[in-house]
């Protein structure tokens, strides 16, 4: 069985790299493809009768998914678990290493399409409002939470922002998105407003290392936020807006989404605004009942 295992830790390790060094994929989306395809090497390695990566057959694929299914993993789970080992046997068949790939007569589950819900303009104000403008985190999170609406940021784009990426001349901000592609969004009067606030504070925090020099949010230990407190400081303030949604830090950029749309953007416009690859991404958004919606955003704004 060590055999096995270690020949799965050797493509393993391959993939790794190919995906982040040749493909150069966002450390989040290379960890999250580790973990699915680790699975499958623990579920094989794990077997009566272990299976090395270049043996894995449509049935053992098949069974995985079985087992998968049996411990209640859902459709959504079980579709992006597909999508990272269709990566990973692509890259075996790119370097030779299999002929054919073992997914490919496998379909993913059908996975109903879900939106987070869609905040208002008020909901939006009423949330950055509930924060406490009076001290540096209350004026850091009120700039953070209209920097995600306002430009439609990933929590990834936003976390990784960097002085060198905010043209206040010209009024732009250039996000990098997934694949390392860059895309150039406006920066709102309010946008700006409160991130101007923000940096008077931001100049006076003692940087925790070089690495963190650069970038704009900071934890208050002087070094880059991460992804959970990023979730945590939304749901306080959502907390303390008393919203009743469910609202997590992607529920800014489909609202900005949204309103675009509802206020009369073209399509492909937003597409660019959100860094969709694929406009097909983007049609989720032209499903959504923008009559109720732009009767809702008109009413809160009393227009």
């Amino acid at each position: 069985m060590a055999d096995y295992s270690k020949s799965w830790k050797e493509i393993l390790d391959r993939f790794r790299i190919y995906v982040a060094v040749e493909k150069r994929l966002a450390e989040n989306t290379v960890e999250a493809y580790m973990r699915d395809v680790e699975r499958l090497a623990t579920y094989c390695s794990a077997l009566d009768r272990p299976i090395a990566p270049t043996r894995v057959t449509t049935q053992t694929i098949n069974e995985f998914m079985a087992h998968l299914f049996d411990r209640g993993l859902e459709p959504r789970s079980q579709a992006r678990i597909l999508s990272s080992l269709r990566s990973l046997f692509g890259f075996m068949m790119l370097t030779d290493r299999i002929e054919t790939s073992p997914i490919d007569d496998i379909e993913s589950p059908k996975v109903g399409q879900h939106l987070p819900d869609v905040l208002t303009v008020a909901e939006v104000d009423s949330i950055i409002e509930a924060i406490d403008p009076t001290t540096k985190l209350g004026v850091r999170n009120r700039a953070i939470i209209e920097m995600m609406y306002s430009c439609g940021l990933r929590v990834t784009e936003l976390v990784e922002l960097r002085f060198e990426d905010i043209d206040f001349d010209e009024n732009l901000v250039r996000v990098v998105g997934k694949g390392n592609k860059q895309r150039f969004v406006p920066l709102g009067v309010m946008a700006r407003q409160r991130l101007e606030a923000y940096l008077t504070y931001r100049k006076q925090t003692e940087v925790a290392d070089r690495k963190s020099a650069s970038v704009v949010f900071l934890n208050r230990r002087g070094s880059k936020l991460t992804r959970v407190m990023i979730f945590t400081l939304v749901r306080q303030a959502v907390a303390a807006a008393g919203i009743d949604k469910t609202v997590s830090p992607h529920s800014f950029r489909h609202s900005f989404a949204t309103h675009l749309l509802v206020g009369g953007a073209d399509i492909r416009q937003v597409q660019v605004l959100l860094g969709h690859s694929d406009i097909t991404t983007t049609e989720i958004y032209t499903h959504l009942d923008f009559d109720h919606l732009r009767r809702t955003v008109e009413d809160h704004l009393n227009i």
